[in-house]
C-alpha cells in the first residue's frame, strides 16, 4: 500500500511540473489555452492507458497508478477550468465560456477514446 502511494505521488508530481511548464508555454489572454490543452492530452493518455491495461496483461497496476492517478490526477485540472469559466462568466464572455466548456467536454471524450482506440487494437 505504501508503494501505491508512491507510485501515485510520484505521478502526480511530474504532472503537476508538466502542467506547470504548460501554463507557462501556452499563455494566453483570450481564451485558456493551457488549461484546455492538459485537459484534452490528459484525456488522451488516460484513455491509452485504460487501452493498454485491457489489451495486455502484463501491463501491471502500477503503471495505472503512477500514469492514470497520478501523472493524470497532476496533469490535468478541472478546478482550474471551473475558476477560469466562473471568471469568462463573470466577466460577461459568455460565448467563450460556453466554446470553452463544450469544446472540453466533446474533445475531451474524443480524445479519450482516441487514445483508446489506437491502443486497444492488437
Amino acid at each position: 500500500m505504501v508503494k501505491d502511494f508512491l507510485l501515485i505521488g510520484l505521478g502526480g508530481a511530474a504532472g503537476s511540473v508538466l502542467r506547470y511548464a504548460t501554463g507557462l508555454l501556452m499563455s494566453n489572454k483570450h481564451f485558456p489555452i493551457a488549461t484546455f490543452s492538459v485537459n484534452i492530452i490528459g484525456s488522451f493518455i488516460i484513455g491509452i492507458v485504460f487501452a493498454l491495461s485491457i489489451r495486455d496483461e502484463s501491463f501491471s497496476n502500477n503503471w495505472k497508478l503512477f500514469l492514470a492517478t497520478g501523472l493524470c490526477g497532476g496533469f490535468t485540472t478541472f478546478s482550474a477550468f471551473s475558476l477560469e469559466n466562473m471568471g469568462l462568466l463573470q466577466s460577461g464572455k459568455y460565448s467563450i465560456a460556453l466554446l470553452y466548456i463544450g469544446l472540453s467536454i466533446v474533445l475531451g471524450i474524443a480524445a479519450t477514446f482516441l487514445g483508446y482506440s489506437l491502443f486497444i487494437k492488437n
